[in-house]
């Protein structure tokens, strides 16, 4: 173990417990290790070229048996195809050994892989398929003049029936045309029957291959998540199938435990060494649709690592999850009210609707707040970190309507946020990108070009002030997390809003607030205007 605890100076005070992983501000410990981590990545010049182009890494403060505080570091996956540098947590299950199970059925696969790619390309198997194209081409385009000719000689014997030509000689014509078609469409029947069978044969062997390809990539799947066997705080062992198989996806996701967070668990769970404080980083370059930030912290993903570390955090003690602590707001202020509509003025950190969390929503707490029996409809939502106005409707009907407004780009919103950096000058613009939803790490999105939604932005830069940028955001779409990735993403304004955790920097909160929302009444016609005053 000497080689991967690596001692640190205790300079400041040990936490008392474990951050939670999926919300966290670094230790100040954590960040002594990145540093000295980073120099160490730094100098590993033959890692650069692949780390560059993006890779997590992460560092678990921990205390030895003897009190000793110090650290240990992981990478996620696999470097230069190798998961056991030295210094470096190893991986949970090394199915990566040469002679082991997994390599020798993967290489079985490649061969599948290889022959399959093989059979696709046979030129003689094209050579067959363009054959059988230009033969059924040139048949069926006989076919198609031939009864075009067909036609029009219908008609020359209908004039020539009102002229009282024998109409025996015309039923004998009629009767020759459609043998005449059916001779036509028996055309070169035989090598085309010829060519469908060599090419269905082909296709039979290739099928088969196909399939056998993916029984056996399911069965070393299967064998791979059972044998992939990771422990928890109380002593616990499960398999990933066991630990997924109670979740909504009920199969682990490809590279399920190969993130840093349950290596580094795994590790220290499995050599009696006390988890003190963990943190994540990215390094290089941002995944194509992602944001990614070099040398900037991350919670753990949701998709993979939240079921594992579920489970693997039982019998630690953890910090609870800021997110889902009970709300500690019990009443909300009214900014305005009639008898269709109502809007509140929603702190950061609120709910807007019932969801998974434990804590109380902006609607419940607001029916709670009003007289009993008072039901409130969502209209539109903000983020949980997002304050500011937030619209309800008092029935059905208007909610449609006031949703209607909103997806016909009725209603003006104003937000206001403040930017991590400078901005070079000030200017205004509009930003379109599509998103859509990050599956493996709800709830961030992705910017996604082929099958992502319209999401169109139109801000103006305010002012630049101590190293900061604030700006005004008119969302002219309501996609989840819109503001935020726009604001963020290389390709929007490339600076995230200050106190983003997902897209940017952790901080006490999110600076992003909805400050008006404008719109011509549903059943009145008259405009009303609802503001929040910002809080920063």
């Amino acid at each position: 173990m000497s080689d991967i605890f690596t001692p640190i100076p205790l300079d400041t005070e040990k936490p008392a417990r474990l951050n939670c992983p999926y919300y966290y501000q670094p230790h100040p410990l954590c960040l002594n290790a990145v540093a000295m981590i980073v120099n160490e990545i730094e100098s590993k010049y033959e890692w650069l070229d692949e780390i560059n182009r993006g890779k997590m890494f992460g560092v678990l403060v921990v205390e030895d048996s003897h009190g000793e505080v110090g650290f240990l570091k992981a990478y996620s996956g696999q470097i230069l195809g190798r998961e056991d540098w030295a210094g470096w947590v190893p991986a949970v299950f090394d199915y990566l050994s040469p002679d082991g199970y997994f390599v020798k059925h993967e290489n079985e696969i490649s061969r599948l892989n290889e022959d399959i790619k093989l059979m696709e390309t046979d030129p003689r198997h094209l050579v067959n398929i363009a054959r059988l194209n230009k033969l059924t081409s040139e048949r069926d385009q006989a076919v198609q003049e031939y009864k075009q000719y067909m036609s029009a000689e219908k008609a020359k014997r209908a004039e020539r029936r009102e002229n009282n030509e024998d109409a025996d000689m015309l039923i004998k014509e009629s009767q020759y045309q459609k043998a005449e078609l059916r001779q036509i469409k028996k055309w070169r029947e035989t090598p085309i029957a010829h060519i469908t069978m060599l090419i269905d044969r082909h296709n039979e062997s290739l099928n088969e291959k196909r399939r056998l390809r993916h029984e056996k990539s399911v069965s070393l799947q299967t064998w791979l998540f059972d044998n992939f066997i990771l422990t928890n705080g109380n002593g616990e062992r499960r398999s990933l199938t066991e630990i997924f198989s109670t979740t909504p996806q009920a199969i682990p996701p490809s590279g399920a435990g190969e993130c840093c967070a349950p290596k580094l668990l795994q590790y220290a769970l499995t050599h009696s060494i006390r988890p003190l404080a963990m943190a994540e980083f990215w390094w290089g370059e941002s995944p194509c649709g992602e944001i990614r930030k070099h040398l900037s912290f991350y919670p753990a993903c949701q998709g993979k690592c939240r079921p594992i570390l579920d489970f693997m955090l039982q019998g630690i003690d953890v910090e609870p999850n800021p997110l889902e602590e009970e709300e500690r707001h019990n009443s909300l202020d009214i900014l305005y009210e009639d008898d269709c509509l109502i809007a509140i003025d929603k702190p950061a950190g609120m709910l807007s609707v019932p969801g998974k969390a434990k804590r109380l929503s902006a609607i419940e707490i607001l029916e709670r707040q009003k007289d009993e029996g008072c039901t409130f409809y969502s209209i539109h939502r903000l983020d949980m970190q997002t304050s500011g106005v937030l619209l309800l409707a008092k029935s059905i009907e208007i909610k449609k309507q006031m949703q209607q407004m909103f997806a016909t780009r009725q209603v003006e919103k104003t937000y206001k946020a403040i930017l991590e950096h400078e901005a070079n000058t000030l200017r205004s613009g509009t930003i379109s990108l599509p998103l859509s939803p990050d599956y493996i790490n709800r709830p961030c999105q992705i910017v996604d070009t082929e099958n992502g939604k319209e999401a169109v932005t139109e801000y103006h830069i305010d002012k630049c002030e101590d190293g900061k940028t604030y700006i005004t955001l008119h969302p002219h779409t309501g996609r989840t997390h819109q503001l935020r990735v726009h604001c963020a993403h290389k390709d929007g304004l490339n600076n995230p809003i200050v106190g983003d955790d997902l897209y940017g920097q952790h901080g006490t909160r999110l600076l992003l607030h909805a400050e008006t929302v404008r719109f011509a009444h549903p059943v009145t016609g008259k405009q009303v205007i609802i503001t929040s005053k910002c809080p920063f």
